[in-house]
């Protein structure tokens, strides 16, 4: 697995990412960390997730692990989630270190699937689609976290809501981050 980071491994993931118009040191080889401090102020915090969030940098399971954390924090926004969407995190977790099956992941998912279509609040569609990161595709997943879905809900309210919910936004990529780079020590 890559431990660094250079244009040409960015070059190599996506020739047209717009991070080479910011990094334009061709000779420039950093370890993650060295590459995320250095560039953390400059490229936006959603484009370092996006460089990291591959299997080049991170295995399946740190990945998934990743994505289950990521859930677990959505449902942490959520008023009394639906105990099947949490124990569909659970299972994931299980699952990333060898202590569920397929066919349990599965089952836990279809569960909380099944709570957030009978459901007739938000609450249980955000804790839906938590525990679907948690268990669907990782990378497509976490990318489309259930954080992101609930903040930006709140813009259509009122200017102050929409203020407050980007704020959160900031903070929870800026949270994922961090936890992102716990995988690089």
């Amino acid at each position: 697995m890559q431990k660094t980071i250079s244009n040409e491994i960015i070059r190599s993931l996506n020739s047209k990412s717009n991070l080479l118009n910011i990094i334009t040191d061709e000779t420039e080889e950093l370890t993650v960390k060295q590459w995320v401090e250095k560039y953390r102020s400059i490229v936006p915090t959603k484009d370092i997730i996006w460089l990291l969030l591959r299997e080049e940098f991170l295995s399946e399971k740190d990945l998934r692990l990743f994505a289950v954390w990521c859930a677990k924090e959505a449902l942490k926004l959520v008023k009394d989630p639906d105990i099947r969407s949490v124990e569909a995190c659970n299972v994931a977790e299980r699952y990333a270190n060898g202590e569920a099956t397929k066919e349990e992941l599965n089952t836990a998912r279809n569960a909380a699937d099944y709570a957030a279509r009978i459901a007739a609040n938000d609450a249980a569609y955000y804790a839906y689609y938590a525990a679907y990161a948690a268990t669907g595709n990782v990378v497509d997943a976490v990318i489309s976290a259930a954080v992101y879905d609930a903040v930006y809900a709140n813009y259509y309210a009122t200017k102050a809501a929409y203020d407050a919910a980007y704020a959160t936004y900031d903070a929870a990529r800026a949270s994922q981050l961090d936890q992102l780079l716990t995988y690089f020590e």
